[in-house]
């Protein structure tokens, strides 16, 4: 069972903020920081990064203040009986998100909840804390972040979601800030695949969605992926998938008729 108390995300304080409860609260605290912030950790003063997570348990010192020209942040104070909340493995030690993006959201939505509650409010708010809480235990977790790691991570997402974009290496590199060599050595690493692996793994998913739910003709749906050649885009579709685009437009009609006639 969980229950929000107070919840807010975007909060902005000025630069003299400070956060000061020395037996901590009779729940729990749970904080994604936007810019810097100092944490007093194992008896230290200690300055850690924007876009961190941090868990305070139930009457757990809280110390917490500004380091930079203001602070801002996310924040639920709650109480929980989950063990997914209690088992988090990492606990009043700030630690960096992945992805604080795809968290803030999280937070977004659970504020929503909470101020504008309806019928299935509760059951909402449980799914999503544990999203969010599944989230947070990947990024305990995982290995420390390579450099530039949210970088490419947000530049992996655009390609996802526009495929069709003239994608070149030089341009991902100058929206990184980052030699074209650097950038692939980098994104290899991370996500072990090139970026221009990830640029036509993503177009031909968008051509096999055109071609199983719309007419447009092929050479159409190419340029629509971002291929400018059709015959090239043939090429790598049949590369990728191991059949020709007509064939696998032909096939997907096949088996969807046999299955209405079933």
């Amino acid at each position: 069972m969980n229950e929000i108390r107070y919840i807010g995300y975007s909060a902005v304080h000025p630069k003299d903020f400070v956060f000061d409860v020395p037996g901590g609260h009779d729940c729990w605290l749970l904080l994604l920081t936007h810019t810097p912030a100092l944490f007093f950790v194992d008896g230290t003063l200690r300055e850690y990064p924007a876009k961190s997570a941090i868990l305070f348990a139930p009457h757990h010192k809280i110390y917490y203040r500004a380091c930079a020209e203001h602070y801002e942040n996310d924040w639920i104070r709650f109480e929980s009986d989950e063990t997914y909340v209690s088992t988090l493995p990492v606990q009043g030690v700030p630690f960096s998100l992945p992805d604080p993006e795809y968290c803030h959201n999280l937070f977004q939505l659970l504020t929503w909840e909470h101020t504008m509650p309806s019928a299935n409010s509760e059951r909402c708010i449980d799914q999503l804390l544990r999203v969010l809480f599944t989230k947070l235990f990947e990024a305990c977790s995982r290995k420390p972040s390579a450099p530039h790691s949210h970088d490419l991570l947000l530049l992996r997402k655009e390609i996802y979601n526009n495929p069709q974009y003239n994608w070149t290496v030089p341009i991902m590199a100058k929206k990184l800030h980052m030699s074209a060599g650097y950038l692939q050595v980098l994104y290899k690493k991370i996500f072990e695949t090139s970026c221009m692996e990830d640029v036509i793994d993503g177009r031909i998913r968008m051509a096999k969605d055109q071609l199983l739910y719309t007419d447009k003709p092929v050479a159409e749906i190419a340029e629509q992926c971002g291929y400018s050649n059709v015959e090239h885009f043939c090429r790598q579709f049949k590369k990728t998938a191991g059949i020709s685009p007509s064939a696998f437009r032909k096939s997907a009609n096949t088996t969807q008729a046999n299955s209405v006639s079933l």
